[in-house]
Order: C-alpha cells, then sequence, then structure tokens
C-alpha cells in the first residue's frame, strides 16, 4: 500500500515540509498540528506576513472575506481565498494560492498549496495534498459512530490510536461532489472519486472511485 507520507505528497509545496519529514505516515502528524503551526508562525517574516489576531497569521496578498472567521492558530497562504462565513476553528495551516469557500470549515489540518475547499465543506483532522480538490458538499467524517480508534483498512489494517482522523488526500485528487470520506479514508496521488461517493479505507494512486464502490485504474 502507498500510503506513506512520500508516497501521497510533494513536500515542496508546503509549510509544513521540515514537520512532516519527521513521520512515516501522514496520520502521525495530526496530533501535533497546532503546535506546528504556532512555531512556524512566530518565525514567519513580518514583512510578507500580517498577525491579524494573536497566532493568526495572514500572508499580506491573501484575500479574507469580512464574515469569515479566523480561529487560533492558523496560518494563511500567499495569494489564498477565505469566502464568505468561512469557519476556520483553529489549528489550519492553509498554503498558497488555495480557496477556503463559503461555510466552509476547517479544523486540524494542512492544507498543501493550491488546494480548492470551495462550497459547503468540512474538512477536519485531514491532510489535503497539492492541487487536490473537494467538489461542493464533500465532508471528511472524522469520528467513528462507535467513537473508537480508527483503523485504516487496505491489504493490511493499520491501527491508528486515533480517535480523530478524517482523511489522507493525496495531491491531484479530485472528490465529487456530496461525497463522504468515511474516517481513515487514504486516497493516492491523481485518484478521482465520483460525486455521491461513500468512501472508506485506502483507493490506490491513479484509480478512479466509482458509483457503488466500483474502483477502476486510470490509462
Amino acid at each position: 500500500m502507498k500510503i506513506r507520507i512520500k508516497d501521497l505528497y510533494d513536500l515542496t509545496h508546503t509549510l509544513a515540509k521540515t514537520y512532516l519529514e519527521r513521520f512515516t505516515y501522514p496520520w502521525e502528524a495530526l496530533k501535533g498540528i497546532k503546535e506546528m503551526i504556532l512555531e512556524i508562525g512566530a518565525n514567519l517574516p513580518r514583512e510578507e506576513y500580517d498577525e491579524v489576531t494573536e497566532h493568526v497569521w495572514v500572508h499580506k496578498s491573501a484575500s479574507i472575506a469580512p464574515t469569515a472567521y479566523l480561529g487560533a492558530p492558523c496560518i494563511i497562504g500567499a495569494n489564498t481565498e477565505v469566502r464568505h462565513c468561512a469557519f476556520v476553528r483553529g489549528s489550519a495551516l492553509v498554503g498558497e494560492n488555495c480557496v477556503v469557500g463559503n461555510s466552509v470549515e476547517l479544523k486540524n489540518v494542512i492544507l498543501f498549496d493550491n488546494v480548492q475547499t470551495p462550497h459547503y465543506n468540512y474538512v477536519g483532522d485531514s491532510i489535503l495534498g497539492y492541487k487536490s480538490h473537494m467538489g461542493a458538499g464533500s465532508i471528511t467524517s472524522n469520528v467513528k459512530s462507535d467513537k473508537l480508534p480508527v483503523v485504516v483498512k487496505g491489504e493490511e489494517n493499520m491501527e491508528t490510536g486515533l480517535k480523530k482522523f478524517g482523511a489522507m488526500i493525496g495531491d491531484y485528487v479530485e472528490i465529487g461532489c456530496n461525497s463522504v470520506l468515511n474516517p481513515g479514508t487514504v486516497i493516492g496521488r491523481n485518484s478521482n472519486v465520483y460525486p455521491l461517493s461513500c468512501v472508506r479505507g485506502v483507493i490506490a494512486e491513479n484509480s478512479i472511485y466509482k458509483t457503488g464502490g466500483v474502483i477502476i485504474t486510470k490509462h
């Protein structure tokens, strides 16, 4: 299974590069996102970033709607757009050229550069890779209904020990509208998920996840 950080992500496209290099699997990074943001934020160049409120750093070129909420700690990268009524609850590292859309909620996440979460998305306890895109209404479900620790289900089941774990989405992944990514979902690079899908487990890179859970390989 290609589910290691180096399999899923090009780390040159995030301020979290040095932090993520400490780990083998991406979910191992979830527990320390808050502390990582505080450390990075304290060392951001002041000629490029404004600390608009305590521990909330926004690049001077970013566009923040007056109705958006930015909870601490968070970092909003260059040329990123945070739209009307977005709700950044905190512990969110948002890269460059991203879109955080209307009524989108982010919590304990890393969004690489050029990520789009444009409309009515919930992204919690998750990492979204370079140029990944979540269609309107698609969400990450980050807690199991039985509240037990999340298991990554693939060729081998991997215990994570985490009760909150949404999805690890690789670079260039497209998530269709109104899809649900169940706790512990890992989607490999360059994959597509059809709209209205209910996804769980590991989806290999270069896959198409179709209606009814049928998975085919891109050619």
